[in-house]
């Protein structure tokens, strides 16, 4: 990660919102809400978790610091993308896509339970 580790994490939260607020913004001119899981995920998954990993993260910069951060950093920010893409796929009809979006669905719970390991050993 180049930067402070919080502000990144802000950061990506950031691109994820507007790109929410934009599938939102298209489901509701089309009229095709087909797509509200993608958007309800990318909302609270793309857009509130890393903002707050972030907020945490400069509140407490030691967590920054562990292979716990890095590692919950890469696996949460390359499962998102695909779990995202891969459950519009499913959502578009594609059933044989469904074991990628439960892989990155594990994936990102997987660097959720390190980001919490994380608080519990460095949050003092």
């Amino acid at each position: 990660m180049r930067g402070s580790p919080g502000v990144v994490w802000i950061k990506i939260a950031a691109v994820y919102f507007v790109v929410g607020i934009a599938l939102g913004t298209y489901m509701g001119a089309s009229g095709d809400h087909s797509l509200f899981p993608v958007h309800a995920h990318i909302n609270l998954l793309g857009w509130v978790s890393p903002v707050l990993f972030g907020l945490i993260i400069r509140q407490f910069p030691q967590m920054a610091d562990t292979w716990l951060a890095r590692i919950q950093f890469w696996l949460f920010n390359l499962a998102l993308p695909v779990q995202m893409m891969a459950l519009a796929f499913l959502l578009r009809g594609n059933a044989a896509i469904e074991p990628v979006v439960g892989i990155a669905s594990a994936v990102i719970g997987i660097s959720v339970v390190l980001f919490a390991v994380n608080v519990f050993l460095n949050v003092k």
